[in-house]
């Protein structure tokens, strides 16, 4: 949750009379200012004060010391390229001119599968092709003859350039937010709402996982199905849709992260093809633009901070691989991604297949014997025994990442999947990788390590490195670099506009619903929308184009949104990794005519398709059966060691050991271990804290301390040597870790927080408040006096109450009678706190007394 949601609103009727000491009745609003160091109670009039509603107008601190890219970009090449690239600098030109532009019209097209002279794997299918829609006569048309400082892009011949941006003016009124600000919803407004990158919706079972295994051997048992069971590899989540789509972190882009992901693919190209890599990087990035596709991988990298081990190389697997079409993401099969991978050349994950009752027991036996214990080599050699089929990865886990292993995957698939499977296995033999042998340039931490500068220079640096086949241009890194005052934010007004215009298609319509859904349940996410700089040279004042991440805050999110699905089935479910392009636009009542018969064709046909046939077979429930295992050797690195050194340090070592021995009741580690673990976790704990004193070892480098530390001690005994799993991996991340900007992660925000300052002093309870201190306001419980009208129109005011502060409500009207999850409800008033602090002594047991 970001640091600064701070702001509360709770209307309690029902909740002040458990409180009478603190909330004497009245006809008064009380405020409850809280910081880290004091905490005061004060009351306000029932009418406003004057003054009071007096707009306040923020003005961002201009930032002008940040460097230019377009001086940049010839850093470190030759003098003959670097004048060639100078020369190409006012070859573009931004002009602002009015005009007309025709409305495209989407249409739906068929689709390649993917596997080039073979039937495809997924039937034809329809993909929507998206195109840019055009404005209504008399619109303000940016249009790009000439990109904006810093910004590059791509020329007919495929030269990247950019630009000495004379007309900062017309970018200043689109991104200082005059066009979004003009911009008015009415009856001819539109959005086009498409999913860019998205990978697997997250499944939380309900049922223990005892009962799921139950199920999976009753099912596989009974020919209803096959259990397909595959490696996790400890890595972080990268998405890539083509140099146009873009490339996605878990929630971010444009980072550090996504440069990492794209020189890692690209040097998975130059290996696999050779001299032919540049080619191919070209033919696989127009196949993912035509077909809307984004593929998911596992980014394994020892230069983005530490897992469970350090890799010994630095790769992507890739794990999913999916179909964005006019309806709901289609995700290809395991064998349909073996044949997608290979036939590109692409990394694959080692797969098993269990489909007789007496293998995929035999199958939780072995994890049953090997998940304290167990590491790469004998959990791969079990498997590869008691499997009806064993598809080994392209990339040995062993060799590339090493022996410590995260833990498996099991999910229920089709009863066909191995039939489905053998065929694939014969029609896409294993590619040889003809750049293997071959010199790849300089390595990914080679690069960080020469480039120690700033996380700017290092992603420069990376995609410079990838080369223009695969990522063609770097707007999505340094198109918020036009100049110092233009940022990728947009306002949030973006998504309350998009929510009131009127859907252009069936995709629109369903993440509206969406939208419009967790907003008005109060889910923890956030839709968090920036400038889509790869647009902007069809922006005008009736076509405005954003990106949007929804940002799912906690695990609890899934739940209760997979509860509203049961409930309302035709929900599209909500993803990992999600991000939305976005397009508000003017449309005359002929168009707004197409739009409803298309998107009334579109419904018509999936409602055909959706009775037609189910999935796989398989009712819902059993399609989504699926269990994580992890193993033992891995969590005592991730869980124990890392997850617990903010506990170590700021709170001691009995909180420590209350928290591991939480967890491992959790996990219902046997009783031996425990008592190995206790006493291994509590030397770590006296050696770390002696080592490091009051200063915390970062999480980012924990296994240089931790992995010593634990070789030594499994040296000690062959217990030791078991608990441990196996030595660590001998290199030193410190010499090439990325450089990651304060306040920006793979999760996080894609810009850091501004300092924000008021054009003209206003006094007011506001101007006391700073971004790491919060607000509660409490209404006393007088029936009548309209406080849940007031919550609501408070809630639904366009930019809220005008700091870039998200406003929780909870109003005693509407959860009368509803249980609540008392610790996500403290989670609210809780963050920020120290242990101990004033704010924590006084506030938690008031808000207990309210929820319990």
């Amino acid at each position: 949750m970001s640091v600064s949601q701070r702001l509360f609103f709770i209307s309690a009727r029902n909740f002040c009379c458990r409180s009478p000491a603190l909330f004497p009745a009245g006809n008064s609003l009380y405020l409850l200012h809280f910081s880290s160091s004091s905490f005061f109670v004060s009351t306000m009039p029932r009418k406003q004060r004057k003054g009071a509603s007096k707009e306040h107008v923020w003005i961002e601190n201009p930032n002008s010391d940040r460097p230019s890219i377009s001086s940049s970009l010839t850093e470190g090449i030759s003098n003959e390229n670097a004048e060639v690239i100078t020369n190409k600098l006012n070859m573009l030109r931004v002009a602002e001119s009015s005009g007309q532009s025709a409305v495209a019209v989407p249409a739906l097209q068929l689709g390649s599968s993917g596997l080039m002279n073979h039937a495809p794997v997924q039937g034809q299918k329809a993909i929507w092709k998206p195109k840019a829609y055009g404005t209504e006569s008399g619109a303000t048309t940016v249009k790009v003859d000439e990109a904006p400082d810093g910004q590059t892009t791509v020329l007919d011949n495929g030269t990247q350039t950019a630009s000495s941006g004379k007309h900062d003016a017309v970018l200043s009124k689109l991104f200082k937010g005059n066009l979004l600000e003009n911009f008015t919803v009415d009856s001819t407004t539109y959005s086009l709402a498409q999913i860019r990158a998205t990978f697997y919706p997250k499944f939380e079972n309900e049922k223990s996982d005892q009962e799921i295994r139950t199920r999976m051997i009753e099912m596989v048992s009974r020919g209803l199905a096959t259990l397909e069971v595959s490696l996790k590899h400890s890595g972080s989540l990268f998405m890539y849709a083509g140099h146009e789509g873009g490339a996605y972190a878990k929630n971010s882009y444009g980072n550090i992260y996504t440069a990492v992901g794209v020189f890692v693919l690209g040097r998975m190209f130059r290996e696999a093809w050779g001299s032919q890599a540049s080619k191919k990087q070209s033919e696989f990035n127009e196949f993912l633009e035509q077909n809307r596709m984004c593929i998911s991988m596992e980014l394994v990298t020892a230069v983005l901070g530490d897992h469970g081990q350090r890799p010994q190389d630095d790769y992507v697997v890739v794990t999913a691989v999916t179909e964005l079409g006019s309806g709901k993401p289609k995700f290809y099969s395991t064998p349909n991604v073996i044949a997608f991978c290979r036939k590109w050349r692409l990394p694959t994950n080692h797969v098993w297949l269990f489909s007789t009752r007496k293998s995929v027991t035999s199958f939780f036996v072995a994890y049953d014997a090997l998940c304290e214990e167990g590491t790469a080599t004998p959990v791969c050699k079990a498997l590869d025994e008691v499997a009806d089929i064993s598809v080994p990865g392209s990339k040995d886990h062993i060799r590339v990442q090493g022996e410590i292993l995260e833990g498996l995957v099991a999910r229920i698939v089709s009863h066909e999947s191995s039939k489905h499977i053998e065929q694939i296995l014969r029609d896409f033999p294993p590619p040889q990788l003809e750049g293997a042998d071959q010199d790849l340039g300089p390595s990914l931490r080679e690069i960080c390590t020469a480039n120690r500068t700033d996380e700017k220079q290092q992603i420069k640096a990376l995609l410079e490195c990838v080369g223009t086949s695969l990522c063609p241009n770097y707007m999505d890194w340094f198109g918020n670099e036009a100049s110092d005052s233009h940022s990728r934010n947009a306002d949030r007004s973006v998504v309350s506009k998009f929510l009131q215009a009127r859907p252009a298609d069936y995709s629109t319509t369903k993440l509206q619903e969406m939208v419009r859904l967790m907003r008005e349940k109060r889910f923890p996410a956030a839709f968090k929308c920036y400038h889509n700089f790869q647009k902007i040279h069809c922006v005008s004042s009736d076509n405005l184009h954003f990106k949007m991440v929804i940002h799912v805050h906690s695990d609890s999110a899934f739940r209760r949104y997979q509860k509203e699905m049961r409930f309302k089935p035709e929900l599209w479910p909500l993803y990992r990794g999600f991000f939305v392009d976005l397009n508000l636009f003017k449309a005359s009542k002929e168009r707004a005519a197409e739009f409803a018969k298309e998107t009334d064709a579109v419904f018509k046909t999936l409602n055909e398709s959706n009775g037609a046939s189910g999935k796989d077979g398989l009712a819902d429930e059993d399609a989504n059966l699926m269990i994580k295992l992890k193993f033992l050797t891995y969590k005592i690195r991730t869980f124990l060691i890392r997850n617990g050194l903010s506990i170590l340090f700021k709170e001691g070592p009995a909180a420590y050991k209350a928290y591991y021995l939480r967890q491992m009741k959790i996990w219902n580690t046997s009783t031996a271990k425990q008592r190995e673990l206790s006493k291994m976790l509590d030397e770590w704990a006296v050696f770390i804290r002696r080592k490091y004193g009051h200063k915390q070892l970062s999480s980012s480098i924990y296994l240089s301390e931790a992995e010593p530390f634990l070789e030594q001690y499994a040296k000690r005994s062959p217990q030791n040597q078991a608990l441990i799993g196996s030595a660590g991996s001998s290199v030193r991340a410190e010499d090439f870790l990325a450089i990651v900007e304060a306040g920006r992660d793979e999760e996080g925000d894609l810009e850091p927080e501004t300092e924000m300052k008021h054009s003209s002093p206003i006094p007011s309870v506001k101007e006391a408040i700073r971004k790491d201190e919060g607000l509660i306001v409490f209404f006393p419980g007088i029936p009548g006096c309209a406080k849940s009208a007031l919550c609501k129109e408070i809630l639904s005011a366009p930019g809220g109450l005008g700091d870039d502060r998200p406003v929780r409500s909870l109003m005693g009207d509407l959860i009368k009678g509803i249980e609540f999850d008392v610790s996500v409800t403290l989670l609210y008033f809780h963050y920020g706190c120290h242990k101990g602090s004033v704010l924590e002594n006084i506030t938690i047991p008031f808000i207990k007394q309210l929820y319990v």
